[in-house]
């Protein structure tokens, strides 16, 4: 079975080595289809239970798959909430300003009724009639023009004031019925996501008594380094350098100018003990606030974005040169297989997938599948 879905793994990728920098859309998404199958393929054989033990990270899985999907709907919805808020707030405070307004206007338009009333009863015929100067006659016409101009303009913005008025009243009520809407979903979403987290404390409690001696811990994590590395193996062996556009600034130039992929107090350096000493960090793992942007480090493709048992919810950069690099334990992943990244750009939320008790980001820099020490390609903090 396992030499099957290495040679359609194989077969997928290698069909990618060869296609010229001009082929159609349609035809990478053909191939990226094609990838995606053949690895979904070779996680369904990764991640085939064979004990109880797997059977709880096969649950842990779902429930932090759920988990991130239901923290991202959360976020979304609680942005609409506080969209809806500041847009119901200047609606408010837009209404307050034109009942203002309609007050002082109403005063003016009084004032001009009763002036046309008073101007009513001398029309400009009589005005023109009345008066023997001829100079004087011109003015009095211009000044009744005036204020028959300025009543008009009075008026028509009065109205404009009230016919604004009776439709934001509408919009108020719509806005005010939408947060109450939102906020209904969002108090729902919280609790199922509780509902979740409770699920996923009851696994993980039960995984970690199963991990509890440093044997079945060290065998755990050596099973998560070689699921993780038969994904590289076939991922790395068969991508073409030509996939990566041309111009893209060479990875290799950029050590010591690398942004950090998140905000965080290192809690684990590469190379430091794992373990009891029986094994060593090939990456580092940063302390973060779970929801916590991770960004790209550098301009690249995204090689991998799925689940991996002990990783969580994992993003794979491919950068060129035979540089990768890994960003593990996620809440959520906001790119997908195929897609191109900038350096900077939101790639994913850290968060404790993996089976983590904590929130963290574990960071790996590869170069032509070795781990790399990626500390000294970082900008000084």
């Amino acid at each position: 079975m396992r030499i099957k879905i290495s040679v359609v793994v194989y077969c997928a990728l290698l069909s990618l080595a060869f296609v010229p920098a001009h082929a159609d859309e349609a035809a990478d998404r053909a191939r990226l289809e094609e990838l995606r199958k053949s690895i979904a393929e070779l996680q369904k054989e990764l991640e085939a239970t064979r004990s109880s033990r797997d059977e709880l990270q096969k649950s842990l899985q779902s429930s932090e798959k759920t988990i991130g999907e239901l923290s991202e709907k959360a976020r979304q919805i609680q942005k609409q909430l506080d969209d809806g808020k500041v847009k119901l707030k200047n609606l408010n405070d837009e209404r307050s300003e034109l009942q203002i307004k309609k007050k002082s206007q109403q005063k003016f338009v009084s004032q001009h009724l009763k002036s046309a009333w008073q101007l009513g009863q001398q029309s400009s015929v009589r005005l023109l009639l009345n008066q023997q100067e001829p100079a004087r006659v011109a003015r009095n016409l211009k000044y009744y023009d005036y204020i028959i101009q300025a009543r008009a303009e009075k008026i028509t913005a009065y109205m404009g004031t009230i016919e604004r008025l009776n439709k934001i009243e509408p919009e108020i009520t719509y806005e005010t019925e939408k947060l109450q809407s939102n906020f209904s979903r969002l108090q729902n979403q919280r609790q199922a996501l509780q509902s979740e987290q409770s699920q996923r404390k009851k696994t993980l409690d039960k995984l970690l008594a199963d991990l509890r001696s440093g044997d079945a811990r060290l065998k755990n994590l050596q099973n998560d380094r070689t699921r993780l590395q038969r994904i590289l193996t076939n991922v790395k062996q068969f991508l073409s350098e030509d996939d990566l556009q041309s111009n893209a600034e060479s990875f290799a130039s950029l050590k010591g100018k690398l942004p950090w992929p998140t905000n965080g107090r290192i809690l684990h350096n590469y190379g430091s003990a794992r373990v009891g000493n029986r094994l060593r960090w090939e990456g580092m793992l940063i302390g973060a606030t779970t929801g916590n942007p991770v960004v790209a480090v550098h301009h690249g493709r995204v090689v991998y974005s799925d689940y991996l048992r002990g990783h969580g919810l994992l993003l794979i950069v491919d950068h060129g040169g035979g540089y990768m690099t890994l960003y593990a334990h996620n809440e959520v992943l906001y790119k997908e297989l195929g897609e191109w990244v900038n350096r900077g750009e939101t790639i994913a939320t850290v968060g404790t997938s993996g089976g983590q008790e904590r929130a963290a980001l574990y960071f790996e820099l590869r170069h032509k599948g070795e781990p790399t020490n990626p500390r000294s390609w970082f900008k000084p903090a």
